[in-house]
């Protein structure tokens, strides 16, 4: 709760604390009140005990006048802007809350703590006063409505929600859904939820507004659901953050237990680490190789042993460093040879086979030409594999 600036503590507010020590005489709420602009973007509602903080002087006057000539009643309202530091009346909202002042306590710091009870929803009709304090004449918004079952049925659902919410939150005391259960009364229900719900200071306002509570409670119900719905989006990105964080420092755990393990041992190089460096740094291999091989091998180093990763790139590291990346045969392309090998191992496949005598001869003609890639398709074991091998065979290739 924000306390308002201009930190005064004049003489004449001094008798503010004196004045609320007096007994409250019976009252009517007349047509015309001080009044003082709410900045801390809050909202008070009728049916609620709330505090607020009062230092700007033209509210302690507001707030004087009230003590002294207008039995303790105030109009309340909240202003658009809380940076304004001075507003005008066009500055506030136009519905407010006529409430009554129970006690003043003032700060060390020049300010004064206000407790109110909001009593009426008003409108302000005109403006009276403005410059030495604010003094508005409003009109008392009354509320008119009959219990129906929807009415019962939105206060049901209501409270299940706020109870919800509250179980997610663990920010109010038992107290508040015991004081929830015990309300029968639909219009002081719908404040009360209003008051204590989390909400902008536009969704407050707005419920202010809704004179009716079937239509207050219905916005109430939005704003709940909403809120839930958020609340359980964070949990389940605060247990998915929680998991990855435990096995995270699981696995850091392990890999430093196994790093000291091996330690002890005077084992500290793994000894598969340390035969593939020897089969990189041994092995022909073109230096764009060499380089991909060790970034994977200073990866694998970096990996729990036993990871899914490390496996990858451990299978990576054997294929790559088993091909034969120098080693060249001169093609053979006898087309007749071909033709008998292809004929000994293969029975039928007729067109298949001519298909490979037309890619060799294309080859033999024409040594320069890029030619195309053969692609052998078909379920397995019909035979891919074996004329793979036979093409091999026939141009010499090993």
């Amino acid at each position: 709760m924000l306390k308002e600036s201009s930190k005064v503590g004049k003489k004449k507010f001094e008798k503010l604390e004196e004045y609320a020590k007096e007994s409250i005489k019976e009252y009517t709420i007349p047509n015309r009140l001080p009044s003082i602009p709410l900045r801390s973007n809050m909202v008070i509602f009728p049916h609620t005990v709330v505090p607020f903080y009062v230092g700007r002087e033209k509210s302690l006057m507001s707030l004087e006048e009230s003590m002294e000539n207008y039995n303790r009643l105030l109009f309340v309202t909240s202003q658009r802007d809380i940076t304004i530091e001075n507003p005008k009346p066009d500055d506030l909202y136009d519905v407010g809350t006529v409430v009554k002042i129970i006690q003043i306590m003032k700060l060390p710091d020049g300010t004064y703590k206000v407790l109110v009870e909001g009593l009426e929803r008003a409108k302000k009709v005109d403006v009276i006063e403005e410059e030495s304090l604010f003094l508005f004449e409003i009109e008392i918004l009354k509320v008119s409505y009959r219990k129906t079952k929807r009415l019962e049925a939105l206060m049901r659902r209501v409270r299940e929600y706020l109870t919800q919410y509250i179980s997610y939150t663990r920010k109010f005391p038992q107290e508040t859904l015991t004081a929830l259960e015990d309300m029968s009364d639909p219009n002081r229900f719908a404040d009360f939820v209003a008051s204590i719900i989390p909400a902008t200071l536009e969704e407050k306002q707005e419920l202010l507004e809704t004179i009716h509570p079937t239509t207050r409670l219905e916005k109430i119900l939005e704003i709940l659901m909403r809120e839930i719905e958020l609340l359980q989006i964070e949990e389940k990105i605060d247990k998915k953050v929680k998991e990855r964080i435990e096995q995270t420092q699981k696995e850091y755990f392990l890999r430093e237990k196994l790093r000291a393990i091996k330690e002890e041992l005077g084992a500290q190089e793994d000894v598969e680490i340390r035969e593939l460096k020897e089969k990189i740094e041994k092995g022909d291999f073109p230096d764009y190789v060499k380089e991909k091989a060790y970034k994977e091998l200073d990866r694998l180093e970096k990996m729990a042993p036993y990871s899914a990763e490390a496996t990858v790139v451990r299978t990576y590291l054997d294929w790559i460093l088993n091909l034969p990346w120098n080693a060249k045969t001169q093609d053979r392309m006898d087309i007749k040879e071909a033709r008998k090998i292809l004929e000994k191992n293969h029975y039928g496949l007729e067109d298949i086979k001519e298909r490979i005598l037309e890619f060799l001869a294309v080859r033999k003609m024409a040594k320069n030409l890029r030619a195309p890639i053969l692609c052998f398709v078909g379920p397995p074991g019909v035979g891919k594999t074996s004329l793979g091998k036979s093409l091999a065979e026939a141009t010499g290739r090993k």
